[in-house]
């Protein structure tokens, strides 16, 4: 199990895990009817400045080349205080493993490596 940034090789396939994740909780049924040509646009656009810019940073856990996990974190910043050094919060989201690969501990082991970066980089805190 290889976890690592993600990188701009990795773009087609994060799109196709965040419309399968999308999918997979739409109890509405509404997703299953809009485009996916639409949506890949918008998405490739998006993970390209994320993988690009110091704001987002996209966690992924990879068994033989594929990804088969992903958790994207956002940095917050704050409003300085005096008297102390300001440091960013940490924000999780969009947490998706594929279901085959589901209660295997992956989800665990990405968290873990997340954490120890997230306190090496001394941000105040995590959100989810």
């Amino acid at each position: 199990m290889n976890i690592r940034l993600a990188e701009t090789k990795d773009i087609k396939h994060l799109i196709k895990m965040r419309w399968d994740f999308t999918l997979e909780y739409d109890e509405s049924k509404k997703i299953e009817h809009s485009s996916y040509l639409e949506f890949e646009k918008e998405c490739s656009d998006f993970l390209e400045n994320a993988i690009a810019g110091d704001q987002w940073f996209i966690w992924i856990a990879e068994e033989r080349e594929r990804i088969v996990s992903h958790i994207y974190m956002e940095l917050i910043q704050k409003a300085p205080g005096p008297g102390t050094i300001t440091h960013p919060f940490a924000y999780k989201t969009n947490m998706y493993t594929i279901e085959e690969y589901r209660n295997k501990g992956i989800g665990s082991k990405l968290l873990k490596n997340i954490n120890l970066w997230a306190r090496e980089n001394n941000y105040e805190m995590i959100i989810i």
